[in-house]
């Protein structure tokens, strides 16, 4: 490929790169947002869901990914516009949201019904959201238990985050090759990319928007923006991906 044609090829794809772009930084952010406690989530030592932020990005985004899949197969009998990937990304983002849900309220069943905890954060005195205390309820030698009500709206935005991240990138890419296959193959890579990034910067645990490292989203931005930009760039120019 002359450097002539690959030039040619970023000037006329550049909107597709951005927007591949822009649905990285949505998934970025959005693994900040979940509440993740890890092993020690999982015995109930730790608030948050008990595995990784990798597993759990990942697998609200295929949801999200599954239901934006099948609006825009809805949608492309008549065109492909701004209003159709509105729909779309939404219809991502709500499938995303659904997953991660049900996941912390089954989650907080086991919690209360299973192992008898009540939820509640040893981050904050008081619930942001209900303004509950929180100390009286965290068992000793833990950091809290289960998914209160701040971490469970935490996690809500996150997997509305993620999941328009995904769908807007699964969008770019029919745009660029119209393959499905192709597309979502691709999306789901950008997107692990994407949850693995933060999963290094959040360094284990975290509850949610209200918890201490939640501050260290702009180094996420930075890493996620320069490795979208490459998968972007990638997305265009390989033959198969980029539709050559």
């Amino acid at each position: 490929m002359s450097d002539i044609s690959v030039v040619g090829m970023l000037a006329e794809n550049w909107m597709m790169i951005i927007g591949i772009i822009i649905g990285g930084l949505c998934i970025s952010v959005g693994v900040h947002f979940v509440p993740v406690g890890g092993a020690p989530a999982a015995m109930a030592q730790a608030t948050g869901i008990g595995t990784g932020t990798v597993q759990l990005a990942t697998g609200s985004g295929l949801t999200g990914l599954l239901a934006a899949g099948f609006m825009y197969k809805a949608l492309a009998a008549g065109g492909i516009g701004l209003s159709e990937i509105v729909l779309i990304c939404a219809t991502g983002a709500v499938g995303a949201m659904i997953m991660i849900c049900v996941t912390m309220l089954v989650g907080n069943w086991v919690y209360i019904y299973g192992v008898g905890t009540p939820p509640a954060s040893a981050k904050v005195d008081y619930d942001p959201i209900t303004g509950n205390s929180q100390a009286p309820y965290v068992a000793p030698g833990t950091v809290g238990q289960g998914m209160p009500t701040v971490c469970f709206v935490s996690g809500t935005m996150g997997g509305l985050l993620g999941g328009l991240g995904g769908s807007l990138i699964y969008c770019m890419l029919m745009g660029v090759n119209g393959d499905p296959a192709i597309s979502s193959i691709f999306a789901i890579g950008i997107f692990v990319v994407n949850a693995v990034l933060p999963s290094y910067n959040i360094q284990g645990t975290i509850e949610g928007f209200h918890d201490p490292k939640f501050k260290r989203v702009p180094k996420a931005i930075v890493a996620c923006f320069v490795a979208s930009l490459l998968c972007g760039i990638i997305a265009v120019l390989i033959p198969g991906i980029g539709g050559v």
